[in-house]
């Protein structure tokens, strides 16, 4: 097996990394603190084709590969965890689902502008009634003539505030279950939906957590995405992606803390000598070197299979579970390291901490990863 990234991957990595340092670096305490959606940076990025990555350029992607945007993904979130989950929510919850399960005239309407990163994209899931129980969801939607007429809400979405087209999923036959479920695409503007409640969060606070409002919404009948009841299949195809996309960010976190930690450990004197010289923090870094690689591997891995045209359920759940209890553990060592002053704010380290924190909880906690992947293991 090579492990060695192609030579447009390489250029991929190396673009994207000066792009954070120069772009992102000086700006991500300050986003953090103002809790300010990064609207210029999202319009830089679009410029360099990074919203739309794994899409074909006739749908207005870079025509690249699920592997090349985990690569992205790492290298914006080791300096801004913030800016990496708007990216990763927008490509894959919001624009691959409509790749993966939209008509011809759907990708052509709502991917092209998407992917271009001309618009933003979210994902509506989670309910009040349905986190780790998404088959739960209450939000109904009722054909009514040529539209659809949807009631309910949703909670915790990433990118709800700056959304221009959203996924949503709605149950269509309650006597169905989770097979009554259906999803649709939702636009910005449609007549009867509202944004609703905008979280004050722990960490990731320049990205928008919102509630989405449903009041006798209205949206055309061929919003439809695939077919109806295909909602609840449709959104664990898309966490199968979206779980990739969180597990690099996370690496990028964890990178950022080992990295930190290494360049303070050199500067910090102890007993006359830099506490690099000390065993106990060569323990430390040694061991998070080693896990963020591991995690980093896991990641690629799948997808590197996602491009292969697999299932990645299993190795996807893998690589978000192991590369997100990594991050925080890379992150409390880093504040154990840096000592009181990483407990302050003079120092990036308590940010990383805050901003990991949630990549354990959503798109699927570590206890759902556990089930997802003991549920394969043994069918």
């Amino acid at each position: 097996m090579d492990f060695r990234l192609s030579e447009e991957q390489q250029l991929l990595k190396q673009t994207s990394r000066e792009f954070a340092e120069k772009e992102l670096k000086p700006i991500a305490g300050e986003l953090d603190h103002s809790a300010k959606f990064p609207t210029e940076i999202i319009k830089k990025l679009a410029e360099l084709g990074f919203m739309g990555i794994p899409f074909p350029e006739k749908y207005g992607g870079a025509g690249l590969d699920y592997l090349s945007y985990a690569i992205v993904i790492e290298e914006i979130s080791a300096v801004c965890a913030s800016t990496g989950v708007i990216v990763s929510a927008h490509t894959s919850l919001c624009c691959d689902p409509i790749y993966f399960a939209g008509t011809e005239e759907q990708k052509q309407e709502f991917l092209v502008p998407l992917a271009k990163g001309e618009k933003i994209g979210c994902l509506g899931l989670t309910e009040s009634s349905a986190g780790s129980d998404a088959a739960n969801i209450k939000t109904t939607a009722i054909l009514d003539g040529n539209h659809w007429l949807i009631n309910g809400s949703k909670l915790f979405i990433t990118n709800g505030a700056q959304a221009d087209i959203s996924v949503i999923t709605a149950l269509t036959d309650k006597s169905k279950g989770h097979r009554g479920i259906s999803c649709f695409i939702l636009e910005k503007g449609a007549s009867g939906f509202r944004v609703g409640k905008i979280e004050d969060k722990l960490g990731i606070k320049a990205s928008s957590t919102t509630e989405l409002i449903f009041e006798d919404c209205r949206i055309p009948k061929e919003n439809l995405l695939g077919q109806l009841g295909d909602g609840f299949k449709i959104a664990m195809q898309t966490l199968d992606g979206g779980r990739i996309g969180i597990a690099a960010q996370a690496v990028g976190i964890a990178r950022a803390s080992l990295e930190a930690s290494i360049k303070y450990s050199k500067e910090r004197l102890q007993f006359n000598q830099p506490i690099a010289n000390f065993q106990a923090i060569q323990w430390m870094l040694s061991d998070m070197a080693t896990q963020i690689d591991a995690a980093r591997l896991l990641t690629l891995r799948a997808a590197s299979l996602k491009d292969k045209g697999e299932r990645v359920t299993q190795q996807s759940a893998m690589a978000k579970l192991f590369a997100s209890e990594i991050a925080t553990k890379a992150a409390h060592k880093a504040i154990q390291i840096h000592g009181g002053y990483g407990y302050t704010k003079d120092y990036p380290i308590e940010r990383y901490y805050r901003d990991a924190r949630i990549t354990e909880i959503y798109e699927g906690t570590s206890e759902i990863q556990r089930i997802v992947i003991a549920t394969n293991l043994l069918k």
